[in-house]
Protein backbone atom coordinates (compact mmCIF):
# COMPACT_ATOMS: atom_id res chain seq x y z
CA UNK A 1 0.00 0.00 0.00
CA UNK A 2 1.47 3.37 -1.06
CA UNK A 3 2.13 5.19 2.30
CA UNK A 4 0.69 8.90 0.69
CA UNK A 5 -1.39 9.94 3.47
CA UNK A 6 -0.52 9.83 7.13
CA UNK A 7 -0.46 6.39 8.37
CA UNK A 8 -2.14 5.54 11.48
CA UNK A 9 -0.89 2.74 13.61
CA UNK A 10 -4.43 0.94 13.84
CA UNK A 11 -4.53 0.43 9.90
CA UNK A 12 -1.26 -1.22 9.98
CA UNK A 13 -2.44 -3.25 13.08
CA UNK A 14 -5.38 -4.88 11.32
CA UNK A 15 -4.37 -4.94 7.63
CA UNK A 16 -1.05 -7.46 7.74
CA UNK A 17 -3.01 -10.41 7.47
CA UNK A 18 -5.42 -9.31 5.11
CA UNK A 19 -3.24 -7.40 2.81
CA UNK A 20 -1.49 -11.10 2.62
CA UNK A 21 -4.82 -12.69 1.58
CA UNK A 22 -5.39 -10.31 -0.91
CA UNK A 23 -2.60 -11.07 -2.43
CA UNK A 24 -2.29 -14.42 -2.59
CA UNK A 25 -6.15 -14.95 -3.75
CA UNK A 26 -7.47 -11.58 -5.73
CA UNK A 27 -6.87 -11.42 -9.42
CA UNK A 28 -8.17 -8.18 -9.58
CA UNK A 29 -6.27 -7.00 -6.53
CA UNK A 30 -3.38 -8.38 -5.79
CA UNK A 31 -2.23 -7.25 -2.85
CA UNK A 32 -0.49 -4.00 -0.95
CA UNK A 33 1.99 -3.00 -4.18
CA UNK A 34 -0.88 -2.82 -6.49
CA UNK A 35 -3.09 0.16 -5.62
CA UNK A 36 -3.76 2.03 -8.49
CA UNK A 37 -2.63 5.29 -9.34
CA UNK A 38 -5.33 8.23 -8.84
CA UNK A 39 -4.87 10.40 -11.71
CA UNK A 40 -0.99 9.77 -11.60
CA UNK A 41 1.21 10.33 -14.95
CA UNK A 42 2.63 6.69 -15.89
CA UNK A 43 5.76 6.09 -15.16
CA UNK A 44 8.24 5.20 -17.72
CA UNK A 45 8.70 2.13 -19.02
CA UNK A 46 12.32 0.57 -18.75
CA UNK A 47 11.98 -2.49 -21.21
CA UNK A 48 14.47 -5.18 -19.85
CA UNK A 49 15.76 -7.31 -22.47
CA UNK A 50 16.38 -10.80 -22.11
CA UNK A 51 18.22 -12.26 -25.03
CA UNK A 52 18.71 -15.55 -26.62
CA UNK A 53 21.38 -17.82 -24.71
CA UNK A 54 22.21 -15.78 -21.90
CA UNK A 55 20.47 -16.80 -18.12
CA UNK A 56 18.16 -14.26 -16.70
CA UNK A 57 16.17 -14.65 -13.85
CA UNK A 58 12.67 -14.28 -13.34
CA UNK A 59 9.82 -14.01 -10.57
CA UNK A 60 6.88 -15.68 -11.13
CA UNK A 61 3.63 -15.16 -8.87
CA UNK A 62 1.15 -17.75 -9.05
CA UNK A 63 -2.60 -16.58 -8.87
CA UNK A 64 -3.30 -18.13 -5.21
CA UNK A 65 -1.10 -20.40 -2.84
CA UNK A 66 -3.25 -23.70 -3.53
CA UNK A 67 -0.90 -26.75 -4.15
CA UNK A 68 -2.04 -27.30 -7.67
CA UNK A 69 -1.80 -23.76 -8.97
CA UNK A 70 1.89 -23.39 -7.59
CA UNK A 71 2.35 -26.51 -9.45
CA UNK A 72 1.10 -26.01 -12.94
CA UNK A 73 3.52 -22.68 -12.50
CA UNK A 74 6.13 -24.92 -11.70
CA UNK A 75 5.54 -26.94 -14.86
CA UNK A 76 5.18 -24.26 -17.03
CA UNK A 77 8.38 -22.89 -16.34
CA UNK A 78 9.96 -26.08 -17.72
CA UNK A 79 7.80 -26.78 -20.40
CA UNK A 80 8.44 -23.07 -21.21
CA UNK A 81 12.35 -24.41 -21.63
CA UNK A 82 13.66 -22.73 -17.77
CA UNK A 83 14.70 -24.23 -15.07
CA UNK A 84 13.04 -23.31 -11.04
CA UNK A 85 15.68 -22.59 -8.90
CA UNK A 86 13.38 -21.93 -5.76
CA UNK A 87 9.69 -21.69 -4.70
CA UNK A 88 7.81 -20.58 -1.87
CA UNK A 89 4.84 -22.30 -2.06
CA UNK A 90 3.52 -20.06 1.14
CA UNK A 91 3.10 -17.43 -0.83
CA UNK A 92 2.90 -18.76 -4.32
CA UNK A 93 6.17 -17.44 -5.56
CA UNK A 94 8.47 -19.11 -7.95
CA UNK A 95 12.24 -18.39 -8.91
CA UNK A 96 13.11 -19.22 -12.28
CA UNK A 97 15.99 -18.96 -14.96
CA UNK A 98 15.55 -19.26 -18.43
CA UNK A 99 18.18 -19.14 -21.66
CA UNK A 100 15.24 -17.99 -23.86
CA UNK A 101 14.42 -14.51 -24.87
CA UNK A 102 9.98 -15.46 -24.97
CA UNK A 103 10.03 -17.47 -21.38
CA UNK A 104 7.92 -14.43 -20.26
CA UNK A 105 5.14 -15.12 -23.05
CA UNK A 106 5.92 -18.38 -23.02
CA UNK A 107 5.24 -19.50 -19.45
CA UNK A 108 1.89 -17.26 -19.59
CA UNK A 109 0.79 -19.59 -22.04
CA UNK A 110 1.82 -22.96 -20.63
CA UNK A 111 0.64 -21.66 -17.18
CA UNK A 112 -3.22 -22.12 -18.38
CA UNK A 113 -4.35 -19.50 -15.94
CA UNK A 114 -2.47 -20.35 -12.85
CA UNK A 115 0.01 -17.40 -13.26
CA UNK A 116 -0.74 -13.96 -12.12
CA UNK A 117 2.50 -12.15 -12.91
CA UNK A 118 6.24 -12.52 -14.32
CA UNK A 119 9.03 -10.34 -14.44
CA UNK A 120 13.04 -10.28 -14.96
CA UNK A 121 14.52 -9.26 -11.81
CA UNK A 122 17.93 -7.91 -13.67
CA UNK A 123 18.63 -6.12 -16.44
CA UNK A 124 22.48 -8.24 -16.71
CA UNK A 125 22.76 -11.75 -16.89
CA UNK A 126 22.69 -14.06 -14.24
CA UNK A 127 26.66 -14.10 -12.77
CA UNK A 128 26.44 -16.76 -9.75
CA UNK A 129 25.00 -19.36 -12.03
CA UNK A 130 21.94 -21.66 -11.47
CA UNK A 131 22.90 -23.19 -8.19
CA UNK A 132 22.78 -26.57 -6.58
CA UNK A 133 21.62 -27.77 -3.66
CA UNK A 134 24.75 -27.39 -1.01
CA UNK A 135 24.12 -28.76 2.55
CA UNK A 136 26.86 -28.52 5.33
CA UNK A 137 27.26 -29.24 8.73
CA UNK A 138 27.84 -25.75 10.85
CA UNK A 139 28.89 -24.79 13.89
CA UNK A 140 26.64 -24.84 17.28
CA UNK A 141 25.72 -20.89 18.85
CA UNK A 142 28.15 -19.37 20.58
CA UNK A 143 28.66 -18.55 23.66
CA UNK A 144 28.12 -14.97 25.22
CA UNK A 145 30.61 -14.03 27.68
CA UNK A 146 29.84 -10.78 30.10
CA UNK A 147 31.08 -8.06 31.87
CA UNK A 148 30.27 -5.28 33.96
CA UNK A 149 32.49 -2.54 33.44
CA UNK A 150 31.86 -0.17 30.46
CA UNK A 151 33.71 -1.10 26.75
CA UNK A 152 36.63 1.08 26.33
CA UNK A 153 34.94 2.83 23.22
CA UNK A 154 31.83 3.28 24.61
CA UNK A 155 31.94 6.70 25.48
CA UNK A 156 32.30 7.47 21.89
CA UNK A 157 28.82 6.19 21.27
CA UNK A 158 26.58 9.40 20.93
CA UNK A 159 24.75 7.75 19.17
CA UNK A 160 23.68 5.17 21.71
CA UNK A 161 22.75 8.29 24.06
CA UNK A 162 20.33 10.00 21.91
CA UNK A 163 17.95 7.12 21.33
CA UNK A 164 18.91 6.22 25.35
CA UNK A 165 20.19 3.26 24.82
CA UNK A 166 22.36 3.87 27.56
CA UNK A 167 19.74 4.06 29.73
CA UNK A 168 17.79 1.47 28.42
CA UNK A 169 20.70 -0.90 29.77
CA UNK A 170 20.50 -0.30 32.85
CA UNK A 171 16.88 -2.21 32.82
CA UNK A 172 18.08 -4.71 30.33
CA UNK A 173 20.36 -6.07 27.74
CA UNK A 174 18.12 -7.59 26.02
CA UNK A 175 17.14 -11.76 25.57
CA UNK A 176 18.79 -14.58 24.43
CA UNK A 177 15.52 -15.56 23.51
CA UNK A 178 14.99 -12.92 20.77
CA UNK A 179 16.82 -13.48 17.29
CA UNK A 180 17.49 -10.72 14.72
CA UNK A 181 17.81 -11.31 11.13
CA UNK A 182 20.70 -8.96 9.54
CA UNK A 183 19.44 -8.99 6.05
CA UNK A 184 22.66 -7.65 4.44
CA UNK A 185 26.70 -8.35 3.30
CA UNK A 186 27.19 -11.25 6.26
CA UNK A 187 28.76 -10.76 9.77
CA UNK A 188 32.05 -11.11 10.02
CA UNK A 189 32.31 -14.87 11.79
CA UNK A 190 35.20 -14.43 14.27
CA UNK A 191 34.84 -10.50 15.41
CA UNK A 192 35.10 -10.50 19.06
CA UNK A 193 32.45 -7.95 19.57
CA UNK A 194 29.90 -9.81 17.28
CA UNK A 195 31.07 -13.59 17.94
CA UNK A 196 29.55 -14.48 20.73
CA UNK A 197 26.13 -13.20 19.67
CA UNK A 198 26.22 -14.57 15.72
CA UNK A 199 23.51 -17.56 15.69
CA UNK A 200 25.41 -19.59 12.74
CA UNK A 201 22.51 -22.25 13.17
CA UNK A 202 20.02 -19.72 11.35
CA UNK A 203 22.46 -17.73 9.26
CA UNK A 204 22.42 -18.53 5.20
CA UNK A 205 23.17 -17.39 1.66
CA UNK A 206 20.19 -15.72 0.13
CA UNK A 207 22.45 -14.43 -3.07
CA UNK A 208 23.18 -17.74 -4.96
CA UNK A 209 20.50 -16.87 -6.92
CA UNK A 210 17.95 -16.11 -4.44
CA UNK A 211 18.01 -20.40 -3.01
CA UNK A 212 18.94 -20.70 0.55
CA UNK A 213 23.08 -21.49 0.97
CA UNK A 214 23.90 -23.24 4.00
CA UNK A 215 26.94 -24.09 3.45
CA UNK A 216 29.30 -23.44 6.55
CA UNK A 217 30.79 -19.84 4.96
CA UNK A 218 28.41 -18.78 2.82
CA UNK A 219 26.74 -16.26 4.95
CA UNK A 220 30.17 -14.96 5.16
CA UNK A 221 31.27 -11.12 4.07
CA UNK A 222 33.31 -11.43 0.80
CA UNK A 223 33.60 -7.72 -0.25
CA UNK A 224 32.10 -5.50 1.60
CA UNK A 225 32.06 -4.87 5.63
CA UNK A 226 28.81 -3.06 5.27
CA UNK A 227 26.20 -6.12 7.17
CA UNK A 228 29.21 -6.29 9.75
CA UNK A 229 28.67 -2.35 10.91
CA UNK A 230 25.04 -2.93 11.15
CA UNK A 231 25.38 -5.68 13.22
CA UNK A 232 27.46 -4.07 15.51
CA UNK A 233 25.13 -1.45 16.28
CA UNK A 234 21.99 -4.15 16.76
CA UNK A 235 23.90 -6.18 19.24
CA UNK A 236 27.46 -5.95 19.78
CA UNK A 237 28.35 -7.38 23.03
CA UNK A 238 28.85 -6.08 26.66
CA UNK A 239 31.66 -7.87 26.86
CA UNK A 240 35.05 -5.63 27.64
CA UNK A 241 35.88 -5.10 24.25
CA UNK A 242 35.16 -2.12 21.94
CA UNK A 243 31.84 -0.99 22.05
CA UNK A 244 28.37 -2.06 23.00
CA UNK A 245 24.92 -2.40 20.77
CA UNK A 246 21.76 -1.09 21.35
CA UNK A 247 20.79 -4.83 22.37
CA UNK A 248 23.80 -6.66 23.44
CA UNK A 249 22.46 -9.65 24.52
CA UNK A 250 20.39 -10.58 21.63
CA UNK A 251 21.21 -12.75 19.18
CA UNK A 252 21.78 -12.18 15.39
CA UNK A 253 21.64 -14.50 12.53
CA UNK A 254 23.41 -13.34 9.20
CA UNK A 255 21.13 -13.54 6.14
CA UNK A 256 23.41 -12.96 3.56
CA UNK A 257 21.33 -10.79 0.48
CA UNK A 258 23.80 -9.12 -0.93
CA UNK A 259 26.55 -10.44 -3.53
CA UNK A 260 30.08 -10.12 -4.24
CA UNK A 261 28.71 -6.90 -6.82
CA UNK A 262 27.46 -5.30 -4.10
CA UNK A 263 23.36 -5.96 -5.47
CA UNK A 264 20.42 -7.42 -3.64
CA UNK A 265 17.80 -8.66 -6.55
CA UNK A 266 14.97 -9.19 -5.66
CA UNK A 267 14.74 -12.61 -5.31
CA UNK A 268 17.58 -12.55 -2.58
CA UNK A 269 14.93 -10.09 -1.02
CA UNK A 270 12.12 -13.03 -0.88
CA UNK A 271 14.47 -15.40 0.28
CA UNK A 272 15.99 -13.11 3.13
CA UNK A 273 12.24 -12.65 4.53
CA UNK A 274 11.17 -15.95 4.21
CA UNK A 275 14.22 -17.55 5.63
CA UNK A 276 13.18 -14.88 8.81
CA UNK A 277 10.09 -16.22 9.32
CA UNK A 278 10.65 -20.04 8.43
CA UNK A 279 13.21 -19.61 11.07
CA UNK A 280 11.05 -17.72 13.74
CA UNK A 281 12.91 -14.90 13.48
CA UNK A 282 11.80 -11.72 15.38
CA UNK A 283 13.43 -9.03 14.01
CA UNK A 284 15.06 -8.10 10.85
CA UNK A 285 16.89 -5.55 9.71
CA UNK A 286 17.11 -3.53 5.77
CA UNK A 287 19.56 -1.55 5.05
CA UNK A 288 19.29 -1.57 1.67
CA UNK A 289 16.82 -1.09 -1.61
CA UNK A 290 15.95 -3.78 -3.60
CA UNK A 291 17.88 -3.74 -6.88
CA UNK A 292 17.88 -2.63 -9.68
CA UNK A 293 14.82 0.25 -9.87
CA UNK A 294 15.43 2.77 -6.49
CA UNK A 295 11.71 2.63 -7.23
CA UNK A 296 9.15 0.01 -8.11
CA UNK A 297 6.20 1.23 -10.19
CA UNK A 298 3.60 -0.96 -11.03
CA UNK A 299 2.19 0.31 -13.99
CA UNK A 300 5.46 -1.89 -15.47
CA UNK A 301 5.12 -5.62 -15.73
CA UNK A 302 8.36 -6.42 -14.70
CA UNK A 303 9.04 -4.14 -11.80
CA UNK A 304 5.51 -4.77 -10.64
CA UNK A 305 5.73 -8.50 -10.35
CA UNK A 306 9.21 -7.98 -8.26
CA UNK A 307 7.41 -5.82 -6.22
CA UNK A 308 4.81 -8.35 -5.81
CA UNK A 309 6.83 -10.98 -5.04
CA UNK A 310 8.76 -8.84 -2.46
CA UNK A 311 5.67 -7.56 -0.37
CA UNK A 312 3.78 -11.51 -0.47
CA UNK A 313 7.04 -12.55 1.77
CA UNK A 314 7.01 -9.42 3.53
CA UNK A 315 3.64 -9.45 4.68
CA UNK A 316 4.09 -13.15 5.09
CA UNK A 317 6.91 -12.62 7.09
CA UNK A 318 4.75 -10.10 9.51
CA UNK A 319 2.15 -13.12 9.56
CA UNK A 320 4.40 -15.11 11.33
CA UNK A 321 5.47 -12.80 14.02
CA UNK A 322 8.21 -10.94 12.29
CA UNK A 323 8.94 -6.81 12.40
CA UNK A 324 10.97 -5.26 10.28
CA UNK A 325 13.33 -2.09 10.13
CA UNK A 326 14.49 -0.36 6.90
CA UNK A 327 16.47 2.10 5.76
CA UNK A 328 14.52 5.06 4.19
CA UNK A 329 17.33 5.62 1.73
CA UNK A 330 20.54 8.35 0.74
CA UNK A 331 18.89 10.66 -1.79
CA UNK A 332 17.87 13.25 -0.34
CA UNK A 333 14.62 12.43 -1.76
CA UNK A 334 10.86 13.02 -0.87
CA UNK A 335 9.09 9.51 -0.72
CA UNK A 336 5.90 11.31 -0.55
CA UNK A 337 6.41 13.86 -3.61
CA UNK A 338 7.69 11.22 -6.32
CA UNK A 339 8.47 13.09 -9.51
CA UNK A 340 11.87 11.50 -11.31
CA UNK A 341 14.02 8.91 -11.11
CA UNK A 342 17.57 9.05 -12.96
CA UNK A 343 19.56 6.29 -11.03
CA UNK A 344 18.05 3.05 -12.37
CA UNK A 345 18.65 0.40 -13.45
CA UNK A 346 21.50 0.83 -11.78
CA UNK A 347 22.95 -2.92 -12.93
CA UNK A 348 22.94 -1.50 -16.32
CA UNK A 349 22.59 1.92 -18.08
CA UNK A 350 20.06 3.80 -16.16
CA UNK A 351 17.93 6.17 -17.98
CA UNK A 352 16.11 9.75 -16.76
CA UNK A 353 12.47 8.11 -16.54
CA UNK A 354 9.26 9.95 -14.80
CA UNK A 355 7.90 8.02 -11.73
CA UNK A 356 4.67 8.71 -9.32
CA UNK A 357 3.73 7.66 -6.02
CA UNK A 358 2.69 4.47 -6.87
CA UNK A 359 6.40 3.79 -7.52
CA UNK A 360 7.78 2.51 -4.08
CA UNK A 361 11.26 2.07 -2.35
CA UNK A 362 11.40 -1.81 -1.80
CA UNK A 363 11.11 -3.04 1.08
CA UNK A 364 11.19 0.57 3.22
CA UNK A 365 7.74 1.65 1.93
CA UNK A 366 6.05 -1.90 1.59
CA UNK A 367 3.00 -1.77 4.24
CA UNK A 368 4.14 -3.03 8.02
CA UNK A 369 7.78 -2.13 8.01
CA UNK A 370 9.15 0.34 9.98
CA UNK A 371 11.38 3.40 7.15
CA UNK A 372 13.69 5.41 9.02
CA UNK A 373 14.98 8.74 8.56
CA UNK A 374 18.97 9.48 9.20
CA UNK A 375 20.07 12.13 11.62
CA UNK A 376 23.30 13.98 12.39
CA UNK A 377 25.07 15.50 15.53
CA UNK A 378 24.76 19.22 14.90
CA UNK A 379 26.52 21.47 15.63
CA UNK A 380 29.29 18.76 15.96
CA UNK A 381 29.31 16.74 19.60
CA UNK A 382 26.65 18.78 20.61
CA UNK A 383 23.76 17.07 22.16
CA UNK A 384 21.67 18.90 19.52
CA UNK A 385 20.69 16.69 15.95
CA UNK A 386 18.87 17.22 12.07
CA UNK A 387 18.33 15.31 9.52
CA UNK A 388 21.53 14.38 8.00
CA UNK A 389 21.40 15.85 4.56
CA UNK A 390 21.62 12.56 2.63
CA UNK A 391 18.40 11.14 4.42
CA UNK A 392 15.17 10.31 1.93
CA UNK A 393 12.39 12.50 3.91
CA UNK A 394 8.35 12.22 3.47
CA UNK A 395 5.38 12.95 4.84
CA UNK A 396 2.83 10.23 6.15
CA UNK A 397 6.25 8.06 5.30
CA UNK A 398 8.96 8.20 7.81
CA UNK A 399 8.11 6.24 10.42
CA UNK A 400 10.78 7.21 13.24
CA UNK A 401 14.31 8.58 13.14
CA UNK A 402 17.79 7.66 14.13
CA UNK A 403 21.36 8.56 14.33
CA UNK A 404 22.72 7.65 11.00
CA UNK A 405 26.00 10.04 10.44
CA UNK A 406 29.39 9.32 11.39
CA UNK A 407 28.51 6.00 13.45
CA UNK A 408 30.87 4.05 15.08
CA UNK A 409 30.72 0.29 14.85
CA UNK A 410 32.54 -3.24 14.25
CA UNK A 411 34.34 -3.74 10.80
CA UNK A 412 36.41 -6.84 8.79
CA UNK A 413 38.99 -5.36 8.17
CA UNK A 414 41.83 -6.18 12.03
CA UNK A 415 38.34 -7.24 13.50
CA UNK A 416 38.42 -3.73 13.88
CA UNK A 417 36.23 -0.03 14.19
CA UNK A 418 35.04 2.55 11.67
CA UNK A 419 32.70 5.72 11.56
CA UNK A 420 30.22 4.95 8.35
CA UNK A 421 27.16 7.30 7.80
CA UNK A 422 23.90 7.26 6.13
CA UNK A 423 20.43 5.09 6.58
CA UNK A 424 21.94 2.35 6.44
CA UNK A 425 23.50 3.10 9.66
CA UNK A 426 19.87 4.84 11.08
CA UNK A 427 17.66 1.42 10.70
CA UNK A 428 19.94 -0.53 12.81
CA UNK A 429 19.65 1.47 15.43
CA UNK A 430 15.57 0.99 15.24
CA UNK A 431 16.20 -2.91 14.60
CA UNK A 432 17.97 -2.68 17.75
CA UNK A 433 15.15 -0.87 19.82
CA UNK A 434 13.10 -3.50 19.02
CA UNK A 435 15.05 -6.43 19.92
CA UNK A 436 14.50 -4.68 23.59
CA UNK A 437 11.42 -4.44 23.19
CA UNK A 438 10.70 -7.54 22.06
CA UNK A 439 12.87 -9.07 24.82
CA UNK A 440 10.96 -6.76 27.39
CA UNK A 441 7.41 -7.11 25.95
CA UNK A 442 7.48 -10.94 23.99
CA UNK A 443 3.95 -11.62 23.28
CA UNK A 444 3.77 -8.41 21.01
CA UNK A 445 2.76 -8.65 17.89
CA UNK A 446 4.85 -6.59 14.74
CA UNK A 447 1.71 -4.46 14.71
CA UNK A 448 2.12 -3.80 18.35
CA UNK A 449 5.47 -3.23 18.03
CA UNK A 450 5.12 -0.81 15.38
CA UNK A 451 2.62 1.21 16.87
CA UNK A 452 4.26 1.18 20.31
CA UNK A 453 7.73 2.64 18.33
CA UNK A 454 5.49 5.32 16.71
CA UNK A 455 3.90 6.23 19.99
CA UNK A 456 7.45 6.34 22.10
CA UNK A 457 8.79 8.20 19.86
CA UNK A 458 10.29 11.62 21.21
CA UNK A 459 8.60 14.24 18.98
CA UNK A 460 11.16 16.82 17.12
CA UNK A 461 10.52 19.46 15.80
CA UNK A 462 10.89 20.64 11.91
CA UNK A 463 14.07 22.22 11.90
CA UNK A 464 15.73 24.00 9.16
CA UNK A 465 15.74 22.47 5.67
CA UNK A 466 18.81 20.11 5.60
CA UNK A 467 17.97 18.75 1.83
CA UNK A 468 17.24 21.51 0.34
CA UNK A 469 13.17 20.95 0.89
CA UNK A 470 11.21 22.08 3.82
CA UNK A 471 10.39 20.06 6.53
CA UNK A 472 6.33 19.94 6.52
CA UNK A 473 4.34 18.71 9.62
CA UNK A 474 3.95 18.75 13.06
CA UNK A 475 6.88 17.81 16.04
CA UNK A 476 4.57 14.99 16.89
CA UNK A 477 4.35 13.48 12.59
CA UNK A 478 6.91 15.63 10.21
CA UNK A 479 8.13 14.76 6.88
CA UNK A 480 11.89 14.95 7.76
CA UNK A 481 11.53 13.07 11.68
CA UNK A 482 8.33 10.74 11.13
CA UNK A 483 6.74 10.67 15.11
CA UNK A 484 10.16 11.48 16.34
CA UNK A 485 13.34 10.09 17.70
CA UNK A 486 13.47 6.75 18.46
CA UNK A 487 13.92 5.77 22.15
CA UNK A 488 14.99 2.74 23.53
CA UNK A 489 14.40 3.48 27.09
CA UNK A 490 10.88 3.78 26.53
CA UNK A 491 10.41 0.48 24.46
CA UNK A 492 11.86 -1.96 27.59
CA UNK A 493 9.38 0.18 30.64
Amino acid sequence: MVRMSMRRPATVATAAAGVLAAALVSVTSPGATAKPPHHQPTSTPVPIATPDGVVSSYLLNARTTNANQVHRVERAVTEAGGTVVQTWPQIGVVVAHSTSSTFRDDVKDEARGSLYSVGATRTVPVTEGTPVDARAKRRDVSKRTSAVTPDPREGEQWDMRMIKADQAHEITDGSRSVLVGVLDSGIDPDHPDLVANIDTADSVNCSDAGRPDRSATGWYPTTSDHGTHVAGTIAAARNGVGIVGVAPNVRMASVKVVNDDGFIYPEYAVCGFMWAALHHMDVTNNSYYVDPFMFYCSDQPDQAAAKLAVDRAVQWSIDKGVVSAAAAGNASYDLANKTTDSTSPDDGTPVDRTINNDCQDIPTELDGVVTVSSMEQFPAGSTESRLSGFSNRGLGVIDVAAPGSRILSTIVNNNGYGLKSGTSMASPHVAGVLALMKSAHPSWSPATMLAKLRAHADDKACTAATAGAPCVGPASDNSYFGEGVVDALDAVQ
